[in-house]
């Protein structure tokens, strides 16, 4: 990935967290390494296919004079996240903020913090089997969609599945999608359990029927086992009705355990289904 470099840009700004500092103000020092492909810019020699820098630095000013935080971690957090969001062409960024008049009584060069924030990929499953199905699923969409930090990019074709489980109930329908988002696992956990809960969720019965039901089925090339969340998710590389989507939006995507593409894990549970 190539990458553009802003080093130790000068701003005078108001963050702090005594009184004093967010009153007088003090120096900033900020850096950043921002993250994408420049080879078309290079090609046709052509700055709207890249990153203006001039204009760059004057959104890192603006961003850190129209703003007030106690702590420099929340403004290299908040700073990554906003350029990564006005700018489609980046895909990550690097930030650290040096604050050389740090109010600690001692003698120093600079008090620093660095982050690093970047777009995931991730696929979602999507269900319903209550109510107008195609219409929970759609408002599950639009809420993710809506989310500054979260971009869906495809959403597969909804199909009509039967239910797994012991619980009898109406027929699902399932599909999935592909997003972006700054979001932690954890943090999109969140969200979509808030999401569940604004379109009705109940989870009373295990298996049981659901107005919504949104998945974490893999996120970048991510493993994790926690006591609230596994990834990639449990068994997708058994159910058709997660399989058949994902092979339709991303059939060469490879499962990050068993190192199989979407499509040849589809293809294989197909062949044992019909033995």
């Amino acid at each position: 990935m190539d990458m553009i470099t802003i080093s130790d840009l000068e701003v005078f700004a108001y963050h702090g967290v005594l009184k004093e500092e967010n009153s007088l103000g003090q120096k900033f020092l900020i850096s950043a390494e921002l993250y994408m492909d420049i080879s078309e810019a290079a090609r046709d020699d052509d700055i709207t296919k890249s990153l203006d820098y001039t204009s760059i630095c004057k959104e890192i000013s603006d961003f850190l004079k129209k703003n007030t935080f106690k702590l420099i971690e929340t403004i290299a957090d908040r700073l990554a996240k906003y350029l990564l969001i006005k700018h489609d062409n980046l895909n990550e960024v690097s930030i650290k903020i040096k604050k050389p008049w740090a109010p600690i009584l001692m003698t120093l060069d600079t008090v620093s913090v660095s982050v690093s924030r970047k777009w995931h990929q991730v696929y979602l499953g999507l269900g319903s089997n209550m109510g107008d199905r195609e219409d929970y699923i759609k408002k599950a969409i639009a809420l993710l969609d809506k989310e500054e930090d979260c971009k869906v990019i495809r959403v597969s074709a909804l199909r009509n599945t039967k239910p797994v489980g012991p619980v009898i109930q109406d027929d699902f329908l399932n599909g999935a999608l592909c997003m972006k988002t700054l979001k932690t696992p954890q943090e999109l956990l969140a969200l979509i359990h808030k999401i569940e809960m604004k379109l009705e969720r109940v989870r009373d019965i295990h298996w049981g029927p659901r107005t919504i039901d949104l998945d974490i089925l893999l996120f970048d090339d991510y493993i994790i086992q926690s006591e609230d969340l596994t990834i990639p998710h449990v068994e997708m590389d058994k159910r058709l009705f997660v399989l058949e989507p994902m092979a339709e939006i991303a059939p060469w995507l490879r499962h990050p355990i068993y190192d199989k593409t979407m499509k040849e894990l589809f293809d294989n549970q197909v062949r044992q289904c019909r033995a």
